[in-house]
């Protein structure tokens, strides 16, 4: 207990800590920031391009529009993000199954490692902003009875794309950690392939499991807010991190709030992984860090 109060106190000094630097660079920073050649290599620290962090949270409190009923900022903000953490979580849940399911299967088979993992790599250089105009089109085309595919599930789809790989990648590492001569001590027993797995391979890889875990949950929101913006899907923070950026020039600090939220899911995508960890403490002497 003692070590997660350390560590949640460590993370919110260090958002504190960002919150001084910001108004420390807004107070003594230039106006108009520092350009060299037509580069911008330090931001501007006028109202409009720097709020102040006040002015946030003040603006976070007021209605979205002057329209009659319209809700707080940060309610539309917070119900967007739960829409989305919801999607990444599908998404990371998928991307784990199959990052998984391919450790297992480069385990088990050389040659399958040899084969699979150079496309595993391959497969994330391919750019977000191109892969999901092409997944909303192929999932618009399935037709199963009366299921009919929502734009959501291809927010997911991209975000377990993102989130398959660091599951992989740690996923086999670990299960090809044990020590040799542990191995060996199964096989001289004519223990199968399957009794190992479950009673050797499987506790040695949680260390390395649990790190590539918090990588693919980080991942999976990366991905789906990147998806939301790409292919215009509603309800999202990445729709409203869109919409509020437009006006930004009349109504600066309001466009922080979906920012500050998709950080915030972020932090409860690792809470979620690491409360998923507790119960798994006894294997975990030996974590690695991510």
């Amino acid at each position: 207990m003692t070590g997660l109060a350390r560590r949640i106190g460590l993370g919110a000094l260090a958002i504190v800590l960002l919150g001084v630097i910001w108004e420390l660079y807004k107070a003594v920073g230039p106006a108009e920031g520092v350009d060299v050649a037509g580069l911008q290599l330090l931001p501007r620290t006028t109202d409009l391009a720097m709020p102040h962090i006040w002015d946030m949270i003040a603006r976070a409190l007021e209605p979205v529009n002057s329209s009659e009923g319209s809700p707080p900022v940060w309610t539309s903000v917070l119900l967007a993000g739960l829409s989305s953490l919801g999607t990444a979580s599908v998404g990371l849940l998928i991307g784990s199954i199959v990052g998984f399911g391919l450790a297992l299967l480069m385990q088990r088979f050389r040659v399958a490692e040899s084969a699979v993992l150079p496309w595993l790599v391959l497969s994330q250089t391919v750019p977000l902003i191109a892969l999901a105009p092409l997944i909303v089109s192929w999932g618009g085309r399935v037709q199963i009875g009366t299921f009919e595919w929502e734009r959501w599930m291809s927010v997911a789809v991209i975000a377990a794309y993102l989130a398959f790989f660091p599951v992989a990648v740690g996923a086999l590492r670990g299960l090809q950690s044990p020590d040799e001569i542990n191995v060996e001590l199964f096989h001289a027993y004519a223990t199968g392939w399957w009794a190992t797995l479950i009673h050797l391979r499987l506790p040695a890889s949680v260390p390395y499991l649990l790190p590539a875990l918090r990588l693919g949950a980080a991942s999976a929101i990366i991905g789906t807010v990147v998806a939301e913006v790409s292919t215009g899907a509603k309800g999202g923070i990445g729709r409203l991190i869109i919409e509020y950026a437009q006006s930004g020039s009349s109504d600066p600090a309001k466009a922080y709030s979906p920012i500050a939220v998709a950080v915030i899911m972020g932090l409860a995508a690792a809470a979620i992984v690491a409360l998923a960890g507790a119960t798994l403490k006894r294997y975990r002497r030996n974590e690695v860090t991510a």
